[in-house]
């Protein structure tokens, strides 16, 4: 297993940082590495972005230096959604078979994780999400028949889309961890608008079905400043709590959100219109 640290950053030194240092610090590029999982362990409220993809080997989930623990969920949850081929995740003698855009919660104390593909030739591709736990909570899988679904925007804002609530406090319960997916429609570009930030919260996006050649501007920062980073199929970036979360695609495409910190409310937001943006 491989684990990049990132630390926090300051939201007035953020307003100094050129397209090289935005994306050192918040872009996560390459998730998915042949027969590994690989991790960034973000200061902000300890969160953890991952992927695995299990090809010609059963992966074992093993804890990482910067954990300081005995087995990987010993003190933390974690949250799996799987944009690959079928994968059988053994947690603790328990089988799941994890299909294409379902997810899997794993609770506290879960202590023995392994990750397989079904079929070799079409490997899984999981991302994984984990947070601090200080209960556990029963794993379950959840998929899109579990999720509770909600359609948002409108064609004519070029926003039209579904957003899955899966892993979330109305679904299961969790501690801190909350994920979920977003699809959308033919002809939308725009994700999350109008955007928002939440203090109680960190959060990080991860952009798939991106179609070849084409791309994602993603937009973070202070309302009142914002800055953007280009993004290509299966990247990840991280969100600060003070941070805007957005894009616009030169196409429709999909995402995963995941979030965690002080609070489960999903609605606890503070909006800002795109015309009070700068």
């Amino acid at each position: 297993m491989k684990t990049e640290l990132r630390y926090a950053v300051h939201p007035a030194d953020f307003k100094g940082y050129d397209t090289l240092k935005l994306r050192k610090e918040f872009l996560v590029e390459n998730l998915f590495i042949r027969d590994e999982i690989s991790f960034v362990y973000s200061m902000y409220d300890r969160y953890m972005v991952g992927g695995a993809m299990p090809e010609g080997k059963i992966l074992k989930l093993e804890p990482t230096d910067e954990l300081k623990s005995k087995f990987f969920l010993e003190r933390r949850e974690m949250g799996i959604i799987n944009v690959g081929g079928a994968a059988e995740i053994e947690a603790d003698d328990i089988k799941y078979t994890i299909g294409f855009k379902e997810a899997l919660y794993l609770g506290k104390d879960t202590f023995n994780v392994t990750f397989r593909s079904i079929e070799s030739s079409h490997p899984a591709k999981l991302y994984l999400n984990s947070a601090p736990a200080h209960h556990k909570y029963p794993s379950r899988k959840v998929t899109l028949k579990d999720a509770e679904i909600v359609t948002l925007g409108s064609p004519e804002a070029s926003n039209h889309r579904t957003l899955n609530k899966l892993l979330v406090n109305s679904i299961l319960p969790t501690c801190q961890l909350q994920m979920g997916m977003t699809e959308l429609k033919s002809g939308s570009v725009w994700n999350t608008m109008p955007v928002h930030t939440h203090n109680r919260r960190m959060e990080a996006y991860f952009y798939f079905e991106v179609p070849g050649k084409q791309a994602v501007c993603h937009f973070m920062g202070d309302p009142e400043e914002t800055r953007h980073i280009w993004m290509k199929n299966e990247q990840a970036v991280l969100s600060p709590s003070w941070s805007i979360h957005s894009a616009a695609g030169t196409s429709n495409y999909s995402f995963i959100w995941g979030m965690a910190g002080e609070n489960l409310d999903y609605g606890d937001q503070d909006i800002r219109y795109p015309d009070t943006l700068k």
